[in-house]
């Protein structure tokens, strides 16, 4: 299971983050939801402390961080708890798509070539890539850069997968191929924290939704309830916005 606790975040003084408090099951897809500036990335971000919290702890299991204490060592190890897949792809290049794939299993992992290669290959097979393994990022499709970085995080057998907006770079037609690779990953067990916009896909895969406004958890509860049944005003007011946008 996955704690977060009283989790803190400014930026220049202005509260970001404020008190974030929530648990995530092991195999549970937890979807965040809210309008831009609400602080759902700057919530992935801060777990795998790409930004820096004021506060606030996070334990996976018997790990345990206190972000006002946490030593370098302690960040590494977090890391390879929580990998990520950004809006953008962040391929290496000058790497084929074994090649990105590999990279964090020798570098990280200190796994031999023979391993990290049978690993990268099984992740690219599950993405539907194994006939795009030796091509390079200027090779592929948006979408296919994509599933490259997902199977990139989900070759690190990560304990917890972030997702940030993983399909709002793309091009309307290849984003089904993302949401697919990923639905098959949630399918299969993996534990996931996914920033999203879009509704019918939350709705297809996430277990609960957080709705974050102004850097607060001001409701949670399944896709249905939250979509179809919001309780607080301000949650009724963005997904009555969505649904007229959606028309």
């Amino acid at each position: 299971m996955i704690k977060i606790s009283h989790l803190s975040k400014t930026f220049s003084g202005q509260k970001v983050l404020d008190h974030i408090s929530f648990e995530v099951e092991k195999g549970q897809v937890i979807a965040l939801v809210g309008s831009s500036g609400a602080g759902k990335s700057t919530l992935l971000r801060s777990l795998n402390y790409l930004e820096i919290p004021k506060a606030g702890t996070l334990e996976i299991d018997d790990f345990k961080v206190d972000f006002q204490t946490i030593k370098k060592e302690e960040i590494l190890l977090l890391r390879r708890k929580l990998a990520m897949v950004f809006q953008q792809f962040n391929l290496f290049s000058r790497k084929t798509a074994l090649a990105n794939v590999k990279e964090g299993l020798t570098v990280v992992k200190h796994l031999s070539d023979e391993e990290a290669t049978k690993i990268a290959r099984k992740e690219l097979q599950k993405v539907g890539l194994s006939d795009r393994e030796n091509h390079y990022p200027q090779h592929l499709s948006g979408g296919q850069k994509q599933r490259v970085a997902l199977a990139r995080a989900l070759a690190m057998n990560p304990d917890v997968l972030l997702l940030d907006e993983p399909t709002s770079a793309l091009d309307p037609e290849l984003v089904g191929e993302v949401e697919k690779a990923i639905a098959n990953a949630a399918q299969a067990g993996q534990t996931m924290i996914l920033v999203s916009h879009d509704m019918a896909f939350i709705q297809q895969v996430a277990d609960k939704v957080l709705f974050l406004d102004k850097g607060h958890i001001i409701e949670s509860g399944t896709p249905d309830e939250l979509i179809n049944s919001p309780k607080r005003a301000r949650t009724k007011e963005f997904f009555a916005n969505y649904k007229r946008q959606a028309v």
